[in-house]
């Protein structure tokens, strides 16, 4: 604090200057107040949503893993059928985590809209991993688990990507704003964004 005579604060800038010159703040602190806020409660949410996400995901990567090791390696089923089977079940989970848990702040739009889309961006992620399962074992002839577990792997983190961003776009959309949360201050005189 440097002593210079004149009061701090809002007041400091009319006292400088002469009370009858009006100081006219642009907004700036409210804006980046405003912004901060926003910004802070945009990043909490999204990272609400991604550490949910992942943690659906994870059960679902295990689950799937698992249940895949179970069917090829121990039950005998095929390499492509196991991945079907695992895929299928692990996602009925993941639709369940994502619907009522990772995405529960989202609007609802109804299962009749939602879990068609879910199954179709799963689909579409599925036919992929099974297209890289299948390469994998058929035309590159490999059989051992080991790496037929890591293109498993491969395409778990492709689709992942992919579901994420499908979900938060199409199956499970944002909550529209108020007007009011989008407006930007305007410029306010100096007595308003002091609150005096």
């Amino acid at each position: 604090m440097v002593a210079t005579g004149y009061p701090e604060g809002p007041q400091a800038e009319t006292a400088r200057l002469g009370a009858s010159a009006p100081v006219v703040r642009l907004g700036v602190v409210p804006l980046a107040d405003g912004l901060v806020r926003r910004l802070s409660g945009t990043w909490r949410l999204l990272l609400r949503e991604l550490g949910a996400f992942g943690a659906v995901g994870a059960l679902s990567l295990v689950l799937d893993l698992a249940l895949f090791q179970y069917l090829y390696a121990t039950a005998g089923t095929g390499a492509v059928t196991a991945k079907l089977i695992a895929t299928v079940v692990s996602m009925t989970v993941a639709y369940l985590g994502h619907r009522y848990w990772s995405f529960s702040r989202r609007t609802r739009t109804g299962l009749r809209r939602e879990y068609p889309l879910f199954v179709a961006i799963n689909g579409l992620t599925l036919l992929l991993g099974l297209g890289i399962i299948a390469f994998v074992r058929h035309p590159l002839g490999y059989e051992n688990a080991l790496v037929l577990q890591a293109a498993n792997v491969f395409s778990i983190a492709v689709g992942t990507v992919i579901r994420w961003l499908a979900y938060r776009r199409w199956v499970f959309t944002a909550s529209p704003a108020a007007p009011a949360d989008r407006a930007w201050p305007a410029a306010v005189p100096a007595e308003e964004a002091s609150g005096h």
